[in-house]
């Protein structure tokens, strides 16, 4: 204690008249000492003995103050009144470094106790340890321990390294299954792991070969699980030379009937001229890892030179596509974030149908059976993967237009249009949303006046019912739908273009205003309403009619209730489409 005592003794006057003096080294002095005492087993009023015989000294004070399960164990059950107590399933060395711990606060972390010591942390209820030791772990995850480390994880329940350690597997997976862990995982266990549609896979090959390297491995063990394993991969996505010259004739697979049909089922596919007419199965589906999300945007320069271009909102960056300038201003909807389409596109029939599959190596529009009906101004939607042309208008042979409440359906499997039940109402320049499987028909203009009314259309039953309408007549309206939610943006009436939003909730079956835009922005992407998009859990809205406003974006996030505005790169004089595509695989 004679250290204790013979500390410099800082001082700080608190009033004119009372000083509070406090030795900064007086704890650290005391805990040494008694820590010093511990080692000796002396004064100690217990004894740890744990499963292998070793005994761990200590003062129970030191170790009711600092570990809840000491505490309870020491106060309120029958080791009160015992100065020897069995630690069961405590490994020595562990409870000899937690110990140390309570009465020094240090301790040492390393990648051989790190596990060891965590667990036994939990035991002790010893908070900070066990977060020390959890953010070790994270901090040394690798590709060759971060199976083991998920595992022990989700055996323990730590949830924190249970996520990062499954999130780092899943970017890193390529990599992961080069380590012997990989290896040496379970069947169930690695089905599991390729069967997730978030591992980080550049492409499909390097699945399949990680099941036919897991299976060899033990082959005579593992043979019979190949068809379940094989029922995750992806074949459908591998390249047709890969498929031709390295899975058509893997010995293993030829052994397998059931893996036959898988690789018969993938080159039936590869071989479709139409990709629509593949259904959309598991095995067919890019994993979404994969697929980074981007903003197919179409436009009109200052010197009016078509142009496309893809946008990342993240970075406020646009690329051109040079071999899509010929895109022009028509109503477009996109499937499965993969498949555009461009409706009523050439004057005077409007009557013209292109498709753009983004994930070709060749990006480029191809025609497809026209509508039945001329359509401009019309409203495109899908629903349940069925492409809707909706209302719009025609021109007769007198140069008046005729306003339209006909509806047709395109096929995806024969690419055959066919008429659907009619809208109550005829209406050309609105807007429509697809929200919950049903088709929405917002405001518009019916040759004489601004509309306030909404229609919904339920395939299900081929008919059209009258929703609850928006607060006023407007036509150009643009409407998108985020989180469950849609919302009417902007618009124009007699009184001119709109900068008020509104929200439409299915349960409540109410629109609601919302705050205004800072602009006003009427056909917000100039003709076909899809310049509203909707990515990662923000609305945007971009272009308009105004040259002041086209080189602006407005995003509304629902979490604040306010929209923010920046100015887009300097490439469109008029932007005249905006939706969300998978990036193509060749940029």
């Amino acid at each position: 204690m004679d250290n204790v005592q013979k500390q410099a003794l800082k001082c700080e006057p608190t009033t004119k008249i009372v000083t509070t003096c406090k030795n900064s080294y007086y704890k650290d002095g005391v805990f040494e000492f008694l820590q010093s005492l511990r080692q000796n087993g002396k004064y100690c009023d217990t004894k740890l003995e744990t499963d292998d015989g070793e005994i761990v000294f200590g003062h129970k004070l030191i170790l009711i103050s600092a570990s809840p399960y000491f505490h309870a164990m020491f106060t309120s059950f029958e080791e009160s009144n015992k100065d020897h107590v069995k630690m069961r399933d405590l490994d020595s060395k562990v409870l000899r470094i937690l110990v140390d711990y309570m009465y020094t606060g240090e301790i040492k972390i390393t990648t051989d106790n790190a596990q060891v010591v965590l667990s036994a942390a939990d035991f002790l209820q010893l908070e900070y340890v066990m977060q020390a030791c959890v953010e070790f772990l994270i901090n040394h995850l690798d590709h060759s321990n971060c199976l083991g480390i998920k595992a022990f994880a989700d055996k323990y329940n730590y949830e924190k390294l249970f996520l990062v350690s499954e999130d780092f597997i899943k970017r890193q997976f390529i990599e992961v299954v080069k380590y012997d862990e990989f290896l040496s995982l379970s069947s169930e266990e690695v089905i599991k792991l390729i069967s997730c549609d978030e591992i980080s896979v550049p492409i499909e090959e390097k699945a399949f070969e990680c099941v036919i390297n897991w299976v060899k491995h033990e082959l005579d063990r593992r043979i019979d699980f190949l068809p379940d394993l094989m029922e995750h991969v992806r074949l459908p996505l591998v390249s047709k030379e890969y498929m031709l010259e390295k899975v058509v004739d893997e010995p293993l697979l030829k052994s397998s009937p059931k893996c036959k049909d898988y690789v018969f089922e993938a080159l039936n596919i590869l071989a479709k001229v139409n990709p629509l007419a593949v259904p959309l199965t598991v095995q067919s589906k890019p994993r979404s890892s994969n697929l980074q999300k981007m903003v197919l945007l179409s436009g009109v320069t200052d010197s009016f030179k078509l142009v496309t271009t893809l946008y990342n909102p993240a970075t406020n960056v646009c690329q051109i596509l040079p071999k899509l300038s010929k895109f022009n201003k028509s109503a477009m909807s996109v499937m499965y974030d993969t498949f555009v389409f461009t409706v009523g596109r050439n004057h005077p029939s409007y009557c013209s149908v292109e498709m753009l599959d983004v994930s070709s190596q060749d990006l480029c529009w191809v025609p497809k059976n026209e509508l039945l009906v001329g359509r401009q101004c019309s409203g495109v939607g899908i629903v349940n993967n069925c492409l809707y042309a909706v209302g719009g208008k025609n021109c007769g042979l007198n140069g008046r237009y005729s306003y339209l409440n006909s509806v047709e359906v395109f096929n995806i499997y024969n690419e055959q249009w066919r008429m659907v039940s009619s809208m109550s109402s005829s209406r050309s320049d609105f807007g429509v949303g697809a929200l919950n499987n049903l088709l929405y028909a917002v405001g518009g203009y019916n040759g004489s006046n601004y509309l306030n009314s909404v229609e919904c259309y339920d395939p299900s039953i081929d008919k059209w019912k009258t929703v609850a309408p928006i607060s006023g007549g407007r036509s150009d309206v643009s409407v998108g739908v985020l989180d469950g939610i849609m919302y009417a943006i902007g618009g124009k009436d007699e009184s001119g273009r709109k900068k008020t939003v509104e929200a439409f909730e299915p349960s409540t079956g109410v629109w609601k205003s919302i705050p205004d835009m800072h602009l006003e922005r009427s056909n917000a992407d100039n003709v076909n309403k899809t310049g509203v998009f909707a990515l990662d859990g923000l609305l945007y809205v971009m272009g308009g009619q105004n040259y002041e406003h086209v080189s602006s974006i407005e995003i509304y996030n629902p979490k604040t209730n306010r929209w923010s505005i920046k100015t887009l790169p300097n490439v469109f004089g008029i932007a005249c489409g905006a939706i969300v595509v998978n990036k193509p695989s060749d940029l």
